[in-house]
């Protein structure tokens, strides 16, 4: 297939720029697969869809606050600095993308802080936006880790285009956030609540937890219109042994395995046995999925509406179906739901 099929015109309005009051009251577009029906209801709905020893997967990974506000030296320059992944925790070296990028030249100090307490120096450049930051720091390591915590912005993504509240710190962040490193929210978890995750257990339904740490590549633009040539980021994923037997266990019984987010279905593909059973995996995963495409474990899919010719939206489309999927986007689009992360569901079946 290729990029422009997956252009629609999104009006900018219809982008979420916070979610609802009640994450569980969110608007609910169902897509049935087999008789290519559409329904609408509130994600609290979503109950009813589902039975005894059924299965959620979740991705448990936890934001961290990875956005700084940095001073050029001599210049006074604000540079915006977005860390991606910590290379080393002795010398304290950051992969990070900055902006303006132009600006920044190996050699450059950065200063953090309203005292400047934290000095970064450019050390190397990765892409046009990418840079290594060693942080001129020697106090210890959870110290170091502290302050960058307390000077960190939740990352919101530009497209929700506000500055960044204090009450991002919650909402961008799912209720079982456990394992930190994500610098994108897996956005499917948001519309949990623990009143509903509450009704979901007593009516049998299990939950497993994986992690996949979601990077910036999740919105990085798809440059090339053939996509079979697209090359992923690699994230950061675990599997465990807990969260392979609850799934397994579910497939053997023929039960609904429901995976929350594109993260969580592409984790778990990047985990099967030649059977189509999920194994333990610790490492990192590149995999980019595209229609068609054979999904060997879920049976179902929790997602939120994406943007134009983003990977998101090409997964959930080879999931879907892509005719079926396009139909259902035109549809929202009519009727108005709310878009991206802060955006209303869409459950798959």
């Amino acid at each position: 297939m290729k990029l422009s099929q997956f252009k629609y015109h999104l009006p900018s309005e219809l982008i979420a720029s916070q979610p609802p009051e009640n994450r569980d009251q969110c608007r609910m577009m169902i897509l049935d697969r087999k008789t290519k029906s559409i329904e609408h209801k509130n994600f609290s709905d979503i109950l009813d869809y589902y039975d005894d020893g059924d299965v959620f997967v979740l991705n448990n990974t936890k934001v961290f606050p990875a956005k700084l506000i940095g001073i050029k030296e001599k210049t006074g320059a604000r540079i915006e600095v977005f860390l991606l992944r910590e290379l080393n925790i002795e010398t304290r070296l950051w992969d990070v993308l900055v902006d303006p990028a132009r600006k920044i030249r190996i050699g450059n100090k950065l200063y953090f802080g309203e005292q400047d307490e934290l000095v970064a120096e450019v050390i190397d450049n990765t892409t046009s936006r990418g840079r290594i930051l060693r942080f001129l720091y020697d106090g210890p390591y959870p110290e170091f880790r502290r302050m960058l915590q307390a000077m960190g912005k939740t990352p919101l993504p530009k497209a929700i285009n506000r500055e960044v509240k204090p009450e991002d710190e919650v909402w961008y962040q799912t209720i079982f956030a456990k394992h930190e490193g994500a610098v994108v929210a897996p956005t499917a978890g948001l519309h949990f609540t623990r009143e509903l995750m509450k009704r979901f257990e007593i009516k049998g339904i299990n939950f497993a937890e994986l992690t996949l740490h979601a990077g910036l590549g999740n919105f990085r633009q798809i440059e090339v219109e053939d996509l079979s040539k697209h090359k992923m980021d690699s994230e950061d994923m675990n599997v465990d042994e807990k969260c392979v037997e609850i799934v397994n266990k579910a497939k053997d019984d023929k039960k609904q395995i429901c995976s929350v987010g594109t993260t969580t279905i592409k984790a778990i593909e990047s985990a099967l046995t030649i059977s189509g059973h999920l194994k333990p995996y610790s490492g990192w995963t590149n995999k980019f999925i595209y229609p068609p495409y054979d999904f060997k474990l879920a049976t179902s899919m929790v997602t939120n509406f994406h943007l134009p010719m983003s990977n998101m939206l090409i997964l959930t489309a080879a999931f879907a179906d892509y005719n079926f999927l396009m139909k259902a986007y035109k549809e929202a689009v009519q009727k108005k739901y709310k878009f991206f992360s802060y955006g209303d569901a869409m459950l798959i079946l």
